[in-house]
């Protein structure tokens, strides 16, 4: 398996359906193969939902490499070591609507926190829309690795990229720079001298870019119902185990409208990527759960 498939999660519920087919959309835009990982008990249970699986992504791309994957032990921890070497992990989440929709799934929480790459949360309640948008949102200056990747990931797609910072930042971006109409214009021109995401931005100069000054959580959600994607960072832990989820992460992974992007400071693209710790299976040791979370 090469260090650039992407690993989706499966447990033949509809949300991990969905992750199966952004999944295997994530796959061929990259041109690569796609992993499907079912953790159960007993592997004999696994056979019926892996075969549905690659039939469906064999039905909407066909010519995808496809591999299919049983394995025991609980979700969280069985992804997290199949995504080590991946470009991407793409797992499912159960949210539920009104005061209850700020419940996150149990297994996607544990990845959110612990997964050693890139993880793509596929929420319930986000249908899938054609935008042609990225969304990056930064809470920390020196995020260069999440700004790194959302370029990337807007160049990758063909899509406009728009920024937002939180209004907490030392140095906030102003609201609503104008987006140049032209993609061949240089991103770097509509960007704050002192962002760092400037000089990134001349790397990428087919990418269309506006900004803006997030400030408030309402202002952070309601750019979400417009995106295709949003990008957030998170660092790691003081003590070493799994990541540090700040405020604009948790609001996302529990009330975004669209997919969620978690990218692991300090983890470019190509970087090698720690083992999963042993507190992530210390967590999760005490029995197995369902992959959509």
């Amino acid at each position: 398996m090469t260090a650039r498939h992407v690993v989706v999660g499966v447990d033949g519920s509809v949300i991990a359906v969905r992750a199966l087919d952004l999944a295997a959309d994530e796959a061929a835009l990259r041109a690569t193969t796609l992993e499907v990982v079912y953790a159960v008990p007993d592997l004999d249970e696994a056979g019926p939902v892996l075969a549905s699986a690659a039939s469906r992504v064999g039905h909407r791309h066909p010519g995808l490499p496809v591999v299919t994957v049983p394995a025991e032990g609980h979700s969280a921890a069985v992804l997290a070591e199949h995504g080590r070497e991946a470009a991407l992990t793409v797992v499912g989440c159960r949210s539920l609507g009104g005061l209850a929709g700020t419940v996150f799934g149990s297994v996607s929480r544990r990845l959110a926190a612990h997964a050693p790459g890139p993880l793509l949360v596929v929420r319930g309640d986000s249908p899938p829309r054609l935008h042609n948008e990225v969304l990056l949102v930064l809470d920390e200056e020196e995020d260069a690795d999440t700004a790194v990747f959302a370029f990337q990931e807007a160049e990758l797609r063909g899509a406009a990229l728009r920024i937002l910072r939180s209004s907490a930042d030392p140095h906030p971006l102003p609201v609503a720079v104008p987006m140049p109409h032209r993609r061949s214009e240089s991103t770097a021109s509509y960007l704050p001298a002192r962002d760092p995401s400037a000089e990134i931005g001349e790397r990428h100069p087919l990418v269309r870019t506006g900004s803006q000054d997030a400030a408030s959580t309402q202002t952070l959600l309601e750019a979400t119902r417009t995106a295709d994607l949003v990008v957030t960072g998170c660092r790691p832990r003081r003590s070493g185990h799994g990541r540090q989820l700040g405020s604009l992460t948790r609001t996302l992974l529990h009330r975004a409208h669209c997919p969620v992007l978690l990218v692991p400071a300090g983890q470019g693209r190509g970087a090698p990527r720690p083992r999963p710790g042993e507190e992530l299976h210390r967590v999760v040791r005490r029995g197995y759960g369902p992959t959509a979370y």
